[in-house]
């Protein structure tokens, strides 16, 4: 393992984790918050996951159990782009052939808002009258939401098989996208940079081992919440008329954790955000929050001497810069690389907002280290630009996480989310993550970015991709487009008059604050 033996060194223990009311940990040993014996393969690519979830799926038989959460959620979506493979469809023959089919689905604000409340209680509604127990969760904090991503699949009769994802990928339009990136024929509408069918960037974590029973209990937590499902007492009429089921069953009970993987060398650690929920009404799991994935990010990123690479849907606001900051300060020779979308994912007056939010992280980073700080969209090769909706880390070939959660307070306090951490003993999981994903975005092959395995190389290659792509568009397009997807991004142009009408509805609505009075008075997590 990279620059440690000790995994204490990169991971939260029980106790900075700061949550002593999750049983999450209950079966580590001592002070240990993590597994170990794991095997954990990244899914790139909507596409990649959905097929391989179909595969899953239609392989368990009566007796097994699955479990998922979603943000959103499609019944019609295609896993494999054949009739037959929706996610509905593919989940409701599940629980018909005797699989326990349990889910947790964002009841999700108003469609005015442009959300997408009734494509998720049409998920819920179908789902139910095929017998499949999937319910409308809307426990959230004023203006929050359940914002995790698994499934989980349990075999009752071998639980080698068992594997849970996590990440970035929900079960809905859009997301069947592959690297080519022409965008999933079933789209959602989306800023109209990114066409009719929007190319999409995004990661999975593929789990295999003792770390499935952990993502199985922080699914068993929050089913067993005993709060009601919701407390508006107009959606709680609406549910009874239309039949929808308020009450989850109770669960099997809980089978141990799967053996560890023969050849497993992944540690994993889960992270967590849950909000402070006020009003007495905390979840029982996690009293006054969980702001794990807070702290496990500012734990790593003190530690990166070299690089840390970021690909992120939003890289937002002074607390994310101030992470950085500290440590482009203190280290000389670290480099920031994110890649983020090129424009934000809607139109209209979410706009200014988002893109005060990026302003502020990449003037304080730039601020601090302008030659060591880069920040690139990308682009498929026909020039449309890819929606970057993944959220994975590397830092220093070492810690990397795939998940849920976006850099920015909103995930580290305020919604709902769920983040996989893996440090790998033996081999280099990390820099092949990381290889990997570059090498997409630079149009190599995966053996063409020996360049790149020192992160100074990577730096300077990625700069220089994205300065031939500019300099080809800024010269009208003259001969052969250069190889590469990436555009260099620099902090959006916002006057004073547009800061200053944007900071209100940026800090309330796109970027709120879910912590304690306590922490948000020493501003700490």
């Amino acid at each position: 393992m990279p620059d440690t033996d000790d995994p204490t060194d990169w991971l939260l223990t029980k106790t900075e984790r700061g949550n002593p009311c999750t049983r999450l940990d209950d079966g580590h040993p001592g002070g240990q918050a993590w597994s170990e014996g794991n095997l954990v393969r990244p899914l790139v690519h909507g596409a990649t996951y959905f097929a391989e979830l179909h595969e899953r799926l239609e392989a368990t038989r009566e007796g097994d159990l699955v479990l998922f959460t979603d943000w959103q959620g499609d019944f019609d979506e295609r896993l494999t782009g054949e009739p037959g493979s929706e996610v509905g469809e593919v989940l409701a023959r599940a629980d018909e052939r005797g699989v326990d089919v349990r889910g947790l689905v964002w009841r999700s604000h108003s469609e005015a808002l442009g959300f997408t409340s009734e494509e998720n209680r049409h998920l819920g509604e179908k789902l139910q009258k095929r017998g499949a127990e999937a319910l409308l969760d809307m426990r959230v904090r004023l203006g929050g939401s359940h914002h995790q991503k698994m499934v989980v699949i349990r075999h009752r009769d071998d639980p080698t098989r068992d594997i849970a994802y996590v990440g970035g990928i929900d079960l809905c339009h859009s997301r069947r996208d592959d690297a080519d990136h022409a965008g999933d024929p079933q789209a959602l509408s989306m800023a109209e940079e990114y066409g009719d069918t929007p190319p999409w960037h995004d990661v999975q974590a593929a789990i295999s081992g003792p770390a499935v029973h952990d993502v199985e209990t922080v699914f068993r937590e929050r089913w067993e919440d005993p709060t009601p499902l919701s407390r508006s007492p107009l959606r709680w009429l609406k549910d009874r008329l239309t039949g929808m089921d308020l009450t989850p069953d109770p669960l099997p009970e809980q089978a141990p954790p799967p053996p560890p993987v023969d050849g497993g060398t992944h540690v994993v650690q889960l992270l967590r955000t849950y909000p402070d929920l006020r009003l007495n009404r905390d979840y029982p799991f996690a009293n006054g929050g969980e702001r794990s994935v807070a702290r496990g990010y500012t734990k790593a990123v003190e530690r990166a001497r070299h690089l840390v690479y970021v690909e992120d849907q939003y890289l937002w606001g002074h607390h994310v810069g101030d992470v950085f900051t500290q440590a482009l300060k203190d280290h000389p020779a670290l480099h920031v690389i994110g890649v983020v979308p090129m424009y934000p994912d809607l139109a209209g007056l979410n706009r200014v907002p988002e893109q005060l939010g990026r302003r502020r992280a990449m003037l304080e980073m730039m601020g601090v280290a302008p030659d060591r700080v880069a920040v690139y969209g990308i682009e498929n090769r026909a020039g449309t630009p890819v929606y970057v909706h993944a959220k994975a880390c590397v830092i220093d070939d070492t810690w990397s996480t795939i998940g849920s959660d976006n850099f920015n307070r909103r995930s580290w306090t305020h919604d709902s989310e769920l983040s996989a951490v893996v440090i790998d003993r033996e081999s280099s999981y990390a820099r092949r993550l990381r290889l990997t994903l570059a090498a997409e975005h630079l149009d190599r092959s995966p053996d063409e970015m020996d360049d790149c395995v020192d992160p100074a190389g990577m730096f300077e290659a990625f700069a220089a991709c994205a300065a031939r792509l500019d300099e080809w568009y800024d010269g009208g397009r003259q001969g052969p487009k250069p190889p590469g997807r990436l555009r260099r991004l620099q902090p959006p142009e916002l006057g004073p008059v547009a800061r200053a009408l944007a900071l209100v509805p940026y800090l309330t609505m796109h970027d709120p604050d879910g912590r304690p009075r306590s922490l948000r008075r020493t501003d700490s997590f």
